[in-house]
């Protein structure tokens, strides 16, 4: 059992607030430098000024880099709800021989080092001639973000209560109303939960796309080469837009969760 002494449970506590301290101080470093009046990265910011966020709205490279991230990250992470939602009421619904390897086989894009996944799509979109293309890449970024709507819909689909289903099925409706007027409205805050995951996953994803895009740039692939090339400080006020986007995502799964479960809890 984890914790019996008081000594122990200090040190986890101690052990986790240094662990989120080492995680948030390079947020806490960054963020004001992007509202730095410096021409150079400088901390502490020598004065207050929007000129990196002036140049990054400016910026024609930038605002294509950003249209290109937003529009994957939105196909992408449709797609990626459709599949893995599917798969994941096929999985949890479903009795078949070979369940557990068919699972396995879907998260593996999240086991695998991303690395070798790049490398994989490399060749495979290479040999059907989508390498480079916009189309090869919102199919990467769905099957990366598929794994991630499956693990969400998983734990959803198994705690909805399947004689909800029967009861349905039994008055008539079909598989495909059960699923639209039956199931969608009872596990919607899940829903938007893995689709929110997906979109976030994709809108920042970097390695698999430094591999495939080509000539096509999103914003952190944008980041990486201009971190190669130069430290621009624009990057900085990119990295804080990411940042507030992230948490803003973030923040509106927990509450929509949370009042979802309130009012289960209420109906319960």
């Amino acid at each position: 059992m984890i914790g019996g002494s008081p000594w122990t449970r200090r040190a986890l506590a101690t052990a986790g607030i240094l662990g989120l301290v080492f995680l948030t101080v390079p947020i806490l470093v960054v963020i004001p430098m992007s509202f730095s009046s410096a021409k150079a990265l400088t901390f502490p910011p020598p004065g207050f000024s929007l000129r990196w966020y002036d140049a990054f709205f400016g910026s024609p490279q930038w605002m294509d880099a950003m249209w290109t991230s937003t529009f994957v990250a939105l196909i992408s992470s449709v797609a990626a709800l459709l599949l893995g939602g599917l798969a994941a009421y096929g999985l949890r619904r479903g009795s078949f021989a070979g369940r557990d390897w068919a699972e396995g086989n879907f998260m593996a894009p999240l086991i695998v080092p991303t690395i070798i996944v790049a490398i994989a799509l490399y060749l495979g979109l290479a040999k059907i001639g989508l390498l480079g293309s916009l189309v090869g890449l919102v199919v990467a970024h769905t099957l990366l973000s598929v794994p991630l709507v499956m693990m969400v819909m998983g734990v959803a689909i198994r705690e909805f209560d399947p004689r909800i289903e029967q009861v349905a099925w039994s008055l008539g409706a079909s598989w495909r109303y059960t699923v639209w007027k039956v199931m969608l409205p009872n596990l919607a805050p899940s829903v938007f939960a893995a689709w929110t995951f997906a979109f976030i996953g994709s809108f920042d994803e970097v390695i698999v796309t430094s591999f495939i895009a080509g000539r096509y740039d999103t914003v952190p692939k944008k980041m990486f080469t201009e971190l190669i090339l130069e430290v621009n400080p624009t990057i900085t006020a990119v990295a804080t837009l990411l940042i507030g986007l992230t948490v803003l995502a973030l923040a509106a799964v927990t509450v929509i969760l949370a009042r979802a479960g309130k009012l289960k809890q209420t109906i319960v």
